[in-house]
Order: C-alpha cells, then structure tokens, then sequence
C-alpha cells in the first residue's frame, strides 16, 4: 500500500473545473497533486473559463484542456477517453448545477458526459462550493445525499465569509483537505478497498460534538521561566481538522503552538495546565466525544514568584512541585453524566513498554481507548509529520502502521463512530 504522497508517480487524476469563484483554487490543488507525483488533465466547463483561462491550465499540464465534445485535440472523443485514463476523478468546485446534473445523468457539456462516463471503479471525489443558501437548499441537500448513496466521495464545504458576503456553509473546503481527499483515495484505490469505505468515513461525525486538546502547557516558574515539553500540537490539530472534516462540531483546546486553527473548528488558547484542565471540562458538557491529545504537564511549580529569579540569591535549583489535575481521568468519570454515553479516548506518549503502560493507563483513567506512541522512534517522535501508533481498548491493541498524522486522526475517528 502506498503510504505517501512522495509514492504517487503515476497515479493519474482528472480534474474537472465548474464556474464557481473559487475555481481559483483548483489551481493550487492541481500543483499539489504535482508534487505528490500525479498526472493531472483538466476538463473545464464554459462557465470555469470566466475565472482560470485556458492557457493556465494548459501551462500548468502540458496538455490540451477539454472543453467541447467535438474539438479537443487529444482524442475525437474526449468524454470517454479522459473518464477512462483516469485513475480518480476530481470535481471542484462543484457547483449546485454540476452536481444536478451528476444525480439526474444529464450529460449536456464536456464535463458532465465525462463524469457520466466515469468507470464505476473509478473514485470521484467532489468538493462543493456555492452561496450558503444554495447550499443549503432542499434540492441540493437531496442530490448530495444521491450522489454518496452513489459511492461519491464528497469534501464537504466549511462554514466562513463566503464570496457574496453571506455568513454560513458553502465555503470550499480547505485545498490541503481536498488534496489529500484524491490521494487518499488514489491510494485505497491502488490497495483494492473500496471508495464508499472512505465517503463512509468522511460523513461518520456529521453533527457530533467533539471536543479535542492539543499542544503542550506552560507552567510558570516566574514571569519568564516556565516547564514545558516538546509537543508540537500536530497530532491534536490533525485530528480536529479531519473532524471537521467529517462533519463533527469541533471544540480545540490548545496549549501554545504556532499552529492556525484549521478552518469550522471552534478555538480555545489556553497555556497552563490548570487553563487547560477549565476549559476541557467546560467543553466537555456539551461535548459527544472527548479526545484528549494535549501533552499536559503532570506537575506545575507550588508558587510562581511575581518576579525574575536571580540564579545569584534566589533558589533555582530546588522547584517544589505539585501534581496537576488529571483532565483525561476526571472527564471518563463524567462521561455517564446526564444520563448519555459519551467517548472518552487519551493519548499515552511513552518510551518504553509502550503495550503494558498503555493498558494499565486505559485500566487507570477508565477512558474508552488510548491511542499509544513511542516518542522515542524516529517517525513517531514530537513535531514529527507521521507517527505509528497503537489502539489499546479492552477489546485488544490494534497495531498501525507508520502513517502521516492526518491518517492516523482518520483511522481514530473510524474507531470513535464505531464506539459511538
């Protein structure tokens, strides 16, 4: 199985273009899929020629764009050739008409004969644009749940300031998002498994509450020292934007990271241990799901001198420390109150004996899993962009792979829609 996008060469992805503002943005996702090492085509409709012109695309693939079934200087039938090259096909941005037409089978200009045509094995992914309340309109909401009952794989679109200055959903979902939509897919595609499994997966957490920490804590020894550790946030900051993704109302509460807050997640700076400890369990009521990622520090200094300590006169070498509140633990007693079962998943960082200190600590916090990692491997260390993780439950540990942290947050929150 290919495991990154540096394994790519030669995958095959058909980019289909529809007449919306951010077709902008396909360009970006286009060079991303360059440098995955993909062969990208473009097929563009009339009304995508408004905002990228031709000879951009052109340039940008060195080969001819599609855009009429009769002259296309690739092939006399353009439709059917480029559906069946194509190892995934891309739609973006997806309009509400593109889409119609794509749930009816109509198949009136270039792009839509091309995606009729698409082979039944082959994935399409589309990636939704449009104005909020167009979005949100009873006939598209109908031709969206078509096209997944379908097997299409659909990137949702966020919620933001949308190009008509409405306020709501509709805004395209973020490029990096639907980059790794297509090469997750060309992946599966290449592994044999199927493409509903990930439309599945991308849909699992539409309207949970998820409340996620993230990052390291800071805690102050005067006003310029402080304990801290070496998490960089990556993992806690994956999980939400997959989340997010997957339709879940994200709650982040991070420690101090120079991370931005993936796009429709809810953020909450925190830096202290005992910040951090008010804001989870505050979240946490209205919260379906807890996953406690943060690195939080087990101990914080007793009193924290109002002034800079002077290593000449003032002890520096005998901190007295206290324990911190346990987050994880206290909210796995809470996660029965009011009457709903809630899931409760942590995060053990060790060194050694990763499988027996993952258990007794799942055993120890009465939490649903534990997401174990040995920091102290090469690819699954602090600040790493992968990591290679276990699931550790009652049921067993599940082993995986050495996986980037975007897929690890998937493979997890497969886990919690299962427990949930």
């Amino acid at each position: 199985m290919l495991n990154d996008r540096t394994q790519m060469d030669g995958a095959r992805v058909l980019l289909c273009v529809c007449g919306g503002i951010a077709a902008y943005k396909a360009i970006e996702v286009l060079r991303s899929l360059q440098r995955a090492g993909c062969t990208v085509r473009v097929a563009s409709t009339e009304g995508a020629l408004h905002f990228v012109g031709r000879a951009t695309w052109e340039g940008l693939t060195h080969t001819p764009l599609a855009t009429d079934l009769f002259d296309y200087a690739g092939s006399a039938i353009p439709h059917v050739e480029n559906a069946g090259w194509a190892d995934a096909v891309l739609v973006m941005p997806a309009t509400a008409n593109m889409m119609a037409k794509m749930a009816y089978g109509l198949a009136d200009d270039l792009v839509s004969a091309t995606l009729l045509a698409v082979p039944a094995a082959t994935p399409v992914i589309v990636a939704p644009a449009m104005n909020v309340h167009m979005w949100q309109a009873p006939a598209t909401q109908a031709n969206v749940a078509t096209l997944m009952e379908r097997g299409v794989q659909l990137v949702m679109p966020v919620s933001g300031r949308l190009a008509c200055d409405d306020v709501g959903e509709g805004k395209l979902a973020p490029v990096e998002v639907i980059a790794d939509a297509v090469l997750k897919a060309v992946r599966e595609a290449v592994a044999g498994e199927t493409g509903s499994a990930t439309n599945a997966g991308a849909t699992s957490l539409a309207g949970v509450r998820v409340l996620i920490t993230a990052g390291p804590t800071h805690e102050a020894i005067d006003p310029v020292r402080y304990i801290a550790n070496a998490s960089s946030g990556k993992m806690g900051f994956a999980i939400a934007e997959e989340a997010a993704h997957r339709g879940a109302e994200v709650t982040l509460v991070s420690g101090p990271t120079s991370m931005a807050a993936p796009e429709g997640v809810k953020r909450v700076d925190v830096v202290s241990a005992a910040q951090m400890h008010d804001a989870a369990v505050a979240a946490f009521a209205d919260a379906d799901v807890a996953i406690c990622a943060a690195a939080v520090a087990d101990y914080t200094p007793r009193v924290v001198a109002d002034h800079k300590l002077k290593k000449a006169h003032e002890r520096l070498d005998m901190i007295e420390l206290v324990e911190t509140a346990d987050i994880l633990a206290e909210l796995s007693a809470t996660k029965l109150a009011g009457g709903k079962r809630r899931v409760v998943v942590g995060f053990a960082a060790e060194t050694n004996d990763l499988a027996l200190n993952a258990q007794a600590k799942l055993e120890r916090k009465g939490c649903d899993l534990i997401v174990a990692n040995d920091v102290s491997r090469a690819d699954s260390g602090f600040g790493r962009d992968t990591n290679r993780v276990s699931f550790v439950s009652i049921d067993g540990t599940e082993d995986l792979p050495t996986l980037t942290k975007r897929e690890v947050a998937g493979r997890l929150l497969d886990r919690v829609a299962e427990l949930l």
